[in-house]
């Protein structure tokens, strides 16, 4: 069951605040840059959140999930600009880098590839950059999904505007599923945990 929307919120804050990485709009979806975005809405789906549009550049919920409270968003921005989302999401959630868990697309990994990880790098991604330029650090919690590197460097913008293949989506979507089941460990045991079981 959904708790408070709206404003910024009081008391507690959440355990664990989980963005999904993707670019608004029809044309966008299921591309390989919005697979952060497919993860939050089966993690939406299987715990009954309904995202709404709210103040912050995003649609959000939050969630309790084995006791604990769980916040889902994602950015209503373009990708280049989730700092801007995020930064107000963590204020209203009352969270700091490290509960924040950010699902987005890598191009360093092969397609269906998973992979968890705690601060680091950007590797180029401009919502991770945006993002760091927001909260003003780099330690958030990041869920790492493979969608393959193109050709040449010069391509990459166009090769995350991609769908998959038939045969990579058949891949794909149970990444998906395994990357919203490594969120719910995160949130259980810790990032730890969660990293020695999905790696």
């Amino acid at each position: 069951m959904g708790l408070r929307r709206g404003g910024p919120r009081t008391g507690t804050p959440a355990d664990l605040l989980v963005v999904g990485l993707g670019n608004p709009g029809a044309e966008y979806a299921r591309t390989r840059h919005n697979v952060g975005v497919d993860v939050v809405e089966i993690l939406a789906r299987r715990h009954g959140a309904r995202l709404r549009t709210g103040k912050e550049r995003a649609t959000a919920d939050e969630v309790r999930v084995g006791g604990k409270r769980l916040a889902l968003a994602v950015p209503t921005t373009y990708m280049n600009d989730s700092g801007l989302a995020v930064g107000a999401l963590a204020r209203r959630y009352g969270v700091d880098a490290p509960a924040i868990v950010v699902v987005h697309d890598e191009l360093d990994l092969p397609v269906a590839e998973l992979r968890l990880k705690a601060g680091g790098g950007l590797a180029g991604h401009n919502g991770l950059r945006s993002i760091k330029a927001h909260l003003h650090r780099d330690d958030f919690l990041r869920v790492r999904i493979g969608v393959g590197k193109p050709r040449s460097k010069e391509q990459g913008a166009d090769h995350v505007l991609t769908r998959f293949s038939a045969a990579e989506r058949r891949s794909i979507d149970v990444t998906l599923e395994r990357a919203a089941d490594a969120v719910e460990a995160i949130l259980a045991d810790g990032v730890d945990a969660a990293m020695q079981r999905f790696h």
